[in-house]
């Protein structure tokens, strides 16, 4: 069995394995392909042998990865009408993500 951990990171859960690659908020104070990061929010391990579920992080934990691109996702429009009001408005957000690879698991 592959080892695996469950980390936090802008406000979402990840099962990750190593190699995995995946898109999560944009991380802030990281930027530039090949850039490191180390998410030391981890909720749990398993190496295949032991499972360790934090209360609520595993202590000493550290999951280690790479950036791999940073991005915006594709526009959503938001549109407010009324009818017979003459009241129309219209927004576009593009959300920012960071694709990150795993490289390294506890």
């Amino acid at each position: 069995m592959a080892k695996i951990a469950i980390i936090e990171t802008g406000g979402k859960q990840y099962v990750v394995v190593k190699d995995s690659v995946f898109d999560v908020e944009k991380i802030t104070g990281v930027s530039g392909a090949g850039a490191k990061i180390i998410f030391d929010k981890v909720l749990l391990t398993d190496d295949g042998k032991e499972v360790k579920v934090g209360a609520p992080y595993v202590s000493g934990a550290k999951v280690f990865a790479e950036l791999v691109e940073e991005g915006r996702d594709a526009k959503v429009t938001v549109i407010r009408y009324r009818q017979k009001s003459r009241y129309f408005k219209k927004k576009g957000h593009r959300q920012p993500y960071a694709k990150v690879r795993i490289t390294a698991l506890p």
